[in-house]
Protein backbone atom coordinates (compact mmCIF):
# COMPACT_ATOMS: atom_id res chain seq x y z
CA UNK A 1 0.00 0.00 0.00
CA UNK A 2 1.02 3.76 -0.32
CA UNK A 3 -0.18 7.42 0.18
CA UNK A 4 -0.20 9.53 -2.82
CA UNK A 5 0.59 13.34 -2.73
CA UNK A 6 -0.32 15.73 -5.35
CA UNK A 7 1.18 19.62 -5.07
CA UNK A 8 0.09 22.32 -7.42
CA UNK A 9 0.51 19.65 -10.40
CA UNK A 10 0.05 21.33 -13.72
CA UNK A 11 0.37 20.20 -17.38
CA UNK A 12 0.26 21.81 -20.88
CA UNK A 13 0.91 20.71 -24.55
CA UNK A 14 2.63 23.08 -25.84
CA UNK A 15 1.10 26.81 -25.09
CA UNK A 16 -2.27 25.15 -24.39
CA UNK A 17 -3.10 24.06 -20.23
CA UNK A 18 -4.29 21.13 -19.27
CA UNK A 19 -4.45 20.82 -15.68
CA UNK A 20 -3.82 24.19 -13.89
CA UNK A 21 -2.59 23.09 -10.56
CA UNK A 22 -3.81 20.23 -9.01
CA UNK A 23 -3.90 19.68 -5.14
CA UNK A 24 -4.90 15.87 -3.80
CA UNK A 25 -3.90 14.07 -1.16
CA UNK A 26 -4.73 9.93 -1.37
CA UNK A 27 -4.70 7.55 1.82
CA UNK A 28 -2.74 4.24 1.62
CA UNK A 29 -5.49 1.60 0.88
CA UNK A 30 -8.29 3.97 -0.09
CA UNK A 31 -10.52 3.38 -3.30
CA UNK A 32 -10.33 7.17 -4.93
CA UNK A 33 -12.47 7.37 -7.88
CA UNK A 34 -11.57 10.59 -10.49
CA UNK A 35 -14.85 11.45 -11.74
CA UNK A 36 -15.43 14.34 -14.77
CA UNK A 37 -16.73 14.75 -18.11
CA UNK A 38 -14.52 13.83 -21.30
CA UNK A 39 -11.52 16.23 -21.71
CA UNK A 40 -11.49 17.62 -18.13
CA UNK A 41 -8.02 15.82 -17.78
CA UNK A 42 -8.49 13.21 -15.49
CA UNK A 43 -6.82 10.57 -17.89
CA UNK A 44 -3.93 12.82 -18.04
CA UNK A 45 -3.21 12.95 -14.15
CA UNK A 46 -3.98 9.71 -13.98
CA UNK A 47 -1.10 9.02 -17.08
CA UNK A 48 1.18 11.88 -14.87
CA UNK A 49 0.95 9.37 -11.77
CA UNK A 50 1.78 6.34 -13.58
CA UNK A 51 4.66 7.95 -15.12
CA UNK A 52 3.32 7.83 -18.69
CA UNK A 53 3.01 12.05 -19.40
CA UNK A 54 5.39 14.38 -18.26
CA UNK A 55 4.80 17.10 -15.52
CA UNK A 56 4.81 20.53 -16.79
CA UNK A 57 4.69 21.68 -12.89
CA UNK A 58 4.55 20.60 -9.34
CA UNK A 59 5.38 17.14 -7.42
CA UNK A 60 3.58 13.83 -7.57
CA UNK A 61 5.00 12.01 -4.38
CA UNK A 62 4.33 8.01 -3.48
CA UNK A 63 5.07 6.66 -0.15
CA UNK A 64 6.79 10.29 0.48
CA UNK A 65 9.28 10.06 -2.55
CA UNK A 66 8.79 12.33 -5.38
CA UNK A 67 8.51 10.33 -8.59
CA UNK A 68 8.44 13.12 -11.12
CA UNK A 69 11.23 12.01 -12.71
CA UNK A 70 11.49 8.10 -12.16
CA UNK A 71 10.20 6.10 -15.07
CA UNK A 72 6.86 4.03 -14.89
CA UNK A 73 8.49 0.88 -13.65
CA UNK A 74 10.50 2.49 -10.62
CA UNK A 75 7.33 3.99 -9.04
CA UNK A 76 6.00 0.54 -7.93
CA UNK A 77 2.12 1.21 -10.08
CA UNK A 78 0.41 -0.73 -12.12
CA UNK A 79 -2.11 0.33 -14.48
CA UNK A 80 -5.52 -0.91 -16.37
CA UNK A 81 -6.32 0.14 -19.58
CA UNK A 82 -9.59 0.22 -21.16
CA UNK A 83 -8.95 -1.43 -24.38
CA UNK A 84 -7.27 -4.34 -22.34
CA UNK A 85 -3.46 -4.03 -24.80
CA UNK A 86 -3.35 -7.94 -24.57
CA UNK A 87 -0.79 -9.73 -26.53
CA UNK A 88 -3.35 -11.66 -29.06
CA UNK A 89 -0.95 -14.17 -29.88
CA UNK A 90 0.06 -15.33 -26.13
CA UNK A 91 -2.16 -17.31 -23.77
CA UNK A 92 -3.66 -15.90 -20.37
CA UNK A 93 -1.47 -17.31 -18.39
CA UNK A 94 1.20 -15.64 -20.71
CA UNK A 95 -0.23 -12.93 -21.05
CA UNK A 96 -0.75 -12.89 -17.00
CA UNK A 97 3.24 -13.49 -16.18
CA UNK A 98 4.70 -11.70 -19.32
CA UNK A 99 5.98 -9.17 -16.89
CA UNK A 100 7.80 -11.78 -14.22
CA UNK A 101 9.40 -13.27 -17.84
CA UNK A 102 10.71 -9.83 -18.69
CA UNK A 103 12.14 -9.46 -14.89
CA UNK A 104 13.53 -12.87 -15.61
CA UNK A 105 11.99 -14.60 -11.88
CA UNK A 106 12.25 -18.45 -12.77
CA UNK A 107 9.83 -20.48 -14.41
CA UNK A 108 8.26 -22.40 -11.46
CA UNK A 109 7.88 -19.17 -9.20
CA UNK A 110 6.11 -17.79 -12.32
CA UNK A 111 3.62 -20.65 -12.71
CA UNK A 112 2.99 -20.53 -9.01
CA UNK A 113 2.09 -16.94 -9.07
CA UNK A 114 0.05 -17.19 -12.85
CA UNK A 115 -1.82 -19.97 -11.29
CA UNK A 116 -2.94 -17.86 -7.67
CA UNK A 117 -3.70 -14.41 -9.17
CA UNK A 118 -6.30 -15.84 -12.51
CA UNK A 119 -7.29 -17.82 -9.03
CA UNK A 120 -8.03 -14.47 -7.54
CA UNK A 121 -9.99 -13.41 -10.92
CA UNK A 122 -11.76 -16.70 -11.15
CA UNK A 123 -9.30 -17.44 -14.38
CA UNK A 124 -8.37 -20.44 -13.62
CA UNK A 125 -10.22 -22.84 -16.67
CA UNK A 126 -9.20 -20.33 -19.23
CA UNK A 127 -5.17 -20.04 -18.82
CA UNK A 128 -4.46 -22.00 -21.79
CA UNK A 129 -7.25 -19.63 -24.40
CA UNK A 130 -6.26 -16.99 -26.07
CA UNK A 131 -7.60 -13.74 -25.78
CA UNK A 132 -9.99 -14.37 -29.00
CA UNK A 133 -11.49 -16.94 -27.15
CA UNK A 134 -12.35 -14.83 -23.99
CA UNK A 135 -15.32 -12.31 -23.38
CA UNK A 136 -15.13 -8.70 -23.20
CA UNK A 137 -15.21 -9.40 -18.95
CA UNK A 138 -12.57 -12.43 -19.36
CA UNK A 139 -10.33 -10.29 -21.20
CA UNK A 140 -10.85 -7.14 -18.33
CA UNK A 141 -10.48 -9.59 -15.79
CA UNK A 142 -6.87 -10.59 -17.96
CA UNK A 143 -5.84 -7.09 -17.86
CA UNK A 144 -6.51 -7.27 -14.24
CA UNK A 145 -4.83 -10.19 -13.14
CA UNK A 146 -1.82 -8.63 -15.41
CA UNK A 147 -1.65 -5.88 -13.05
CA UNK A 148 -2.16 -7.89 -9.63
CA UNK A 149 0.55 -10.35 -10.29
CA UNK A 150 3.25 -7.67 -10.45
CA UNK A 151 1.85 -6.95 -6.57
CA UNK A 152 2.51 -3.23 -6.92
CA UNK A 153 1.74 -0.62 -4.33
CA UNK A 154 -0.69 1.56 -6.61
CA UNK A 155 -3.52 -0.09 -9.12
CA UNK A 156 -4.07 2.74 -11.73
CA UNK A 157 -7.59 2.29 -13.45
CA UNK A 158 -8.59 4.09 -16.83
CA UNK A 159 -11.96 3.62 -17.74
CA UNK A 160 -11.45 -0.31 -17.52
CA UNK A 161 -15.24 -0.94 -17.75
CA UNK A 162 -16.41 1.69 -21.15
CA UNK A 163 -15.98 -1.43 -23.70
CA UNK A 164 -18.70 -3.75 -21.21
CA UNK A 165 -22.02 -4.38 -22.04
CA UNK A 166 -24.32 -2.61 -18.70
CA UNK A 167 -24.75 -6.03 -17.14
CA UNK A 168 -21.11 -6.77 -17.30
CA UNK A 169 -20.01 -3.63 -15.89
CA UNK A 170 -22.21 -3.62 -13.31
CA UNK A 171 -20.62 -7.52 -12.45
CA UNK A 172 -17.38 -5.73 -12.84
CA UNK A 173 -18.15 -3.37 -10.83
CA UNK A 174 -18.72 -5.50 -8.02
CA UNK A 175 -15.54 -7.84 -8.35
CA UNK A 176 -13.64 -4.84 -8.62
CA UNK A 177 -14.89 -3.57 -5.32
CA UNK A 178 -13.98 -7.56 -4.02
CA UNK A 179 -10.66 -7.26 -5.31
CA UNK A 180 -9.38 -4.14 -3.67
CA UNK A 181 -11.08 -5.21 -0.37
CA UNK A 182 -8.70 -8.59 -0.92
CA UNK A 183 -5.66 -6.89 -1.97
CA UNK A 184 -6.02 -3.51 0.56
CA UNK A 185 -3.65 -1.61 -2.15
CA UNK A 186 -4.10 1.97 -3.34
CA UNK A 187 -6.26 2.20 -6.33
CA UNK A 188 -7.22 5.08 -8.40
CA UNK A 189 -10.10 4.80 -10.71
CA UNK A 190 -10.73 7.37 -13.65
CA UNK A 191 -14.32 7.26 -15.41
CA UNK A 192 -17.12 9.35 -16.54
CA UNK A 193 -19.38 7.54 -15.43
CA UNK A 194 -21.50 8.71 -11.94
CA UNK A 195 -22.81 5.27 -11.41
CA UNK A 196 -19.34 3.67 -11.18
CA UNK A 197 -18.16 6.57 -8.71
CA UNK A 198 -20.77 6.63 -6.71
CA UNK A 199 -20.88 2.55 -5.89
CA UNK A 200 -16.62 2.13 -5.96
CA UNK A 201 -15.46 5.26 -4.44
CA UNK A 202 -14.28 5.69 -0.61
CA UNK A 203 -13.02 8.67 -1.87
CA UNK A 204 -14.82 10.83 -4.54
CA UNK A 205 -12.85 13.64 -6.99
CA UNK A 206 -14.75 15.47 -9.03
CA UNK A 207 -13.60 17.50 -11.63
CA UNK A 208 -14.18 19.90 -14.54
CA UNK A 209 -12.24 21.60 -17.09
CA UNK A 210 -8.24 20.65 -15.56
CA UNK A 211 -9.79 21.82 -12.11
CA UNK A 212 -10.83 19.94 -8.86
CA UNK A 213 -14.48 20.93 -8.19
CA UNK A 214 -15.39 19.12 -5.35
CA UNK A 215 -13.04 16.24 -3.11
CA UNK A 216 -15.18 14.07 -0.54
CA UNK A 217 -17.12 10.89 0.33
CA UNK A 218 -19.86 10.18 -2.72
CA UNK A 219 -22.92 10.71 -0.41
CA UNK A 220 -21.75 13.71 0.85
CA UNK A 221 -20.70 15.18 -2.90
CA UNK A 222 -24.19 14.35 -3.72
CA UNK A 223 -26.28 15.94 -0.68
CA UNK A 224 -24.06 19.00 -0.51
CA UNK A 225 -22.63 19.82 -3.98
CA UNK A 226 -19.97 22.25 -3.96
CA UNK A 227 -21.14 23.70 -7.23
CA UNK A 228 -23.73 23.89 -9.88
CA UNK A 229 -21.09 21.78 -12.07
CA UNK A 230 -21.41 19.33 -9.28
CA UNK A 231 -25.08 19.25 -8.57
CA UNK A 232 -26.07 19.13 -12.46
CA UNK A 233 -23.65 16.09 -13.10
CA UNK A 234 -24.02 14.21 -10.05
CA UNK A 235 -26.94 12.30 -9.99
CA UNK A 236 -29.29 10.65 -12.34
CA UNK A 237 -31.75 12.21 -12.91
CA UNK A 238 -29.67 15.39 -13.10
CA UNK A 239 -30.88 18.30 -10.25
CA UNK A 240 -33.39 20.11 -11.66
CA UNK A 241 -31.85 24.12 -11.70
CA UNK A 242 -33.55 27.40 -11.63
CA UNK A 243 -32.88 31.00 -11.64
CA UNK A 244 -33.88 32.85 -8.72
CA UNK A 245 -34.49 36.04 -6.70
CA UNK A 246 -34.65 36.66 -2.88
CA UNK A 247 -36.59 39.81 -1.88
CA UNK A 248 -34.87 40.68 1.52
CA UNK A 249 -37.87 43.16 2.40
CA UNK A 250 -40.84 40.63 1.79
CA UNK A 251 -38.62 37.50 3.12
CA UNK A 252 -39.69 35.30 0.16
CA UNK A 253 -37.82 33.31 -2.95
CA UNK A 254 -38.92 33.78 -6.46
CA UNK A 255 -38.29 31.13 -8.65
CA UNK A 256 -40.33 28.91 -11.04
CA UNK A 257 -43.58 31.12 -11.07
CA UNK A 258 -44.34 30.91 -7.31
CA UNK A 259 -42.85 32.98 -3.92
CA UNK A 260 -41.94 31.29 -1.48
CA UNK A 261 -41.70 32.62 1.70
CA UNK A 262 -38.30 31.91 4.02
CA UNK A 263 -37.02 33.53 7.55
CA UNK A 264 -36.20 37.20 7.07
CA UNK A 265 -32.65 36.57 8.98
CA UNK A 266 -32.25 34.05 5.83
CA UNK A 267 -33.18 36.80 3.13
CA UNK A 268 -30.94 39.67 5.11
CA UNK A 269 -28.04 36.85 5.04
CA UNK A 270 -28.65 36.31 1.24
CA UNK A 271 -28.90 39.78 0.70
CA UNK A 272 -31.39 41.18 -2.71
CA UNK A 273 -30.46 39.80 -5.61
CA UNK A 274 -30.10 36.83 -8.25
CA UNK A 275 -29.24 33.54 -7.83
CA UNK A 276 -29.65 29.52 -8.64
CA UNK A 277 -31.42 26.76 -6.78
CA UNK A 278 -31.50 23.35 -7.26
CA UNK A 279 -33.74 20.48 -6.44
CA UNK A 280 -33.40 16.62 -6.95
CA UNK A 281 -35.81 15.36 -8.54
CA UNK A 282 -36.68 12.41 -5.63
CA UNK A 283 -37.13 15.67 -3.68
CA UNK A 284 -40.09 16.90 -5.22
CA UNK A 285 -43.07 16.85 -3.92
CA UNK A 286 -45.84 16.29 -6.61
CA UNK A 287 -49.83 14.94 -6.93
CA UNK A 288 -51.83 14.19 -9.14
CA UNK A 289 -54.28 17.04 -9.44
CA UNK A 290 -53.04 20.96 -9.31
CA UNK A 291 -54.17 22.42 -5.97
CA UNK A 292 -52.32 25.90 -5.69
CA UNK A 293 -48.92 25.31 -6.01
CA UNK A 294 -46.91 25.20 -9.56
CA UNK A 295 -48.71 23.52 -12.00
CA UNK A 296 -46.83 21.25 -14.67
CA UNK A 297 -47.86 19.47 -17.48
CA UNK A 298 -45.96 16.24 -18.13
CA UNK A 299 -44.62 15.62 -20.97
CA UNK A 300 -43.23 12.13 -20.60
CA UNK A 301 -43.04 9.65 -18.25
CA UNK A 302 -40.06 7.65 -18.24
CA UNK A 303 -41.27 4.09 -16.63
CA UNK A 304 -37.93 2.56 -14.26
CA UNK A 305 -40.47 -0.55 -13.07
CA UNK A 306 -39.67 0.17 -9.01
CA UNK A 307 -40.71 4.31 -9.45
CA UNK A 308 -41.16 6.76 -12.68
CA UNK A 309 -39.68 9.90 -13.37
CA UNK A 310 -41.96 12.59 -15.30
CA UNK A 311 -40.13 14.95 -17.61
CA UNK A 312 -41.80 18.28 -18.15
CA UNK A 313 -40.90 22.14 -18.64
CA UNK A 314 -40.72 24.71 -16.15
CA UNK A 315 -40.53 28.53 -17.04
CA UNK A 316 -38.56 27.14 -20.18
CA UNK A 317 -36.21 24.68 -18.33
CA UNK A 318 -36.44 20.68 -18.88
CA UNK A 319 -38.06 19.70 -14.87
CA UNK A 320 -37.79 16.10 -13.77
CA UNK A 321 -39.55 14.58 -10.86
CA UNK A 322 -39.43 11.06 -9.22
CA UNK A 323 -43.04 9.83 -8.23
CA UNK A 324 -44.00 6.17 -7.19
CA UNK A 325 -45.30 3.21 -9.44
CA UNK A 326 -48.67 3.76 -8.35
CA UNK A 327 -49.28 7.18 -8.65
CA UNK A 328 -50.95 7.27 -12.17
CA UNK A 329 -49.35 10.20 -14.64
CA UNK A 330 -49.76 10.34 -18.49
CA UNK A 331 -48.14 12.31 -21.04
CA UNK A 332 -50.72 15.50 -21.43
CA UNK A 333 -51.65 15.42 -17.64
CA UNK A 334 -51.46 18.29 -15.29
CA UNK A 335 -50.01 18.05 -11.81
CA UNK A 336 -49.33 19.70 -8.84
CA UNK A 337 -45.84 20.31 -7.71
CA UNK A 338 -44.31 21.87 -4.37
CA UNK A 339 -40.59 22.36 -3.35
CA UNK A 340 -40.26 21.91 0.07
CA UNK A 341 -37.49 24.47 1.46
CA UNK A 342 -35.39 22.05 3.67
CA UNK A 343 -34.62 20.22 0.14
CA UNK A 344 -33.19 23.25 -1.99
CA UNK A 345 -29.73 23.56 -2.34
CA UNK A 346 -28.71 27.56 -3.37
CA UNK A 347 -25.40 28.77 -5.71
CA UNK A 348 -24.30 32.10 -6.29
CA UNK A 349 -25.35 32.50 -9.92
CA UNK A 350 -22.23 34.10 -10.89
CA UNK A 351 -19.26 31.68 -9.60
CA UNK A 352 -21.59 28.41 -9.68
CA UNK A 353 -20.14 28.02 -5.98
CA UNK A 354 -22.60 26.92 -3.31
CA UNK A 355 -23.86 29.13 -0.91
CA UNK A 356 -23.52 27.47 2.87
CA UNK A 357 -26.95 28.32 3.82
CA UNK A 358 -30.10 25.95 4.35
CA UNK A 359 -33.40 27.90 3.31
CA UNK A 360 -35.13 25.78 6.31
CA UNK A 361 -33.41 23.77 8.52
CA UNK A 362 -33.71 20.36 8.38
CA UNK A 363 -34.96 20.05 11.53
CA UNK A 364 -37.51 22.62 11.29
CA UNK A 365 -39.17 21.47 7.41
CA UNK A 366 -39.57 17.91 9.43
CA UNK A 367 -42.43 19.90 11.84
CA UNK A 368 -43.46 22.71 9.92
CA UNK A 369 -45.35 20.80 7.12
CA UNK A 370 -45.26 21.96 3.44
CA UNK A 371 -43.64 25.10 2.37
CA UNK A 372 -46.79 27.93 1.54
CA UNK A 373 -47.09 28.53 -2.24
CA UNK A 374 -48.23 32.11 -3.70
CA UNK A 375 -48.52 31.98 -7.30
CA UNK A 376 -47.24 34.82 -9.74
Amino acid sequence: MADIQISAVRKSYGKVPTLHGIDLAFASGEFVVILGPSGCGKSTLLRMIAGLEEITAGEIAINGRVVNRLEPRERGCAMVFQNYALYPHMTVAGNIGYALKVAGIPKAERLRRIEETAKIVGLSDYLNRKPAALSGGQRQRVAMARAIIREPSVFLFDEPLSNLDAKLRVTMRAEIRKLHQRLSATSIFVTHDQVEAMTLADKLVVMNKGLVEQVGQPLDIYHRPASIFVASFIGSPAMNLFDAEIDVGNACLTLAGAKLPIDSRIAARLGAGNITVGIRPEQCIVSPEAKGGVAIKVEFVEELGSGRVIHAELHGRPFAACVDEKMRVRPGDWIDLELPLAQLHVFDRESGRRIGVDLEPRAVAASAGRPAFETI
